[in-house]
């Protein structure tokens, strides 16, 4: 599958060349260990994830925060299961939008 960069924000400062990585990334975890997203409001959203996956979460997310400064990340325990809340400002609903649709195309089935 092709990695669709064009909707990376200007205000990520991620070198470009490690973006696709990244990406990569966001897709296996979604493609291993997501159980489940529900967006809870426009600017936020939330993973369920398998509890395997909470290292790697909370590696991942702590990653994307330092180049996304606009990203808010909480990963919490919760049961048998990991979340993930996910929060953007209203300027960059459209960059959680295109997370949503690319973690809903790697959602097991």
């Amino acid at each position: 599958m092709s990695i669709d960069q064009g909707w990376v924000p200007q205000a990520c400062t991620l070198p470009t060349r490690e973006q696709p990585l990244r990406l990569a990334q966001f897709d296996e975890l979604f493609a291993t260990a997501l159980h489940e997203q529900r967006r809870l409001a426009p600017t936020v959203l939330r993973w369920r994830l398998d509890p395997s996956a909470e290292d790697a979460a909370r590696d991942l997310t702590a990653r994307e925060s330092g180049c996304c400064s606009f990203f808010t990340f909480a990963v919490t325990r919760s049961g048998d299961s990991v979340e993930v809340e996910v929060r953007v400002p209203d300027s960059h609903i459209a960059v959680l939008d295109a997370l949503v649709a690319r973690a809903a195309a790697r959602l097991p089935t």
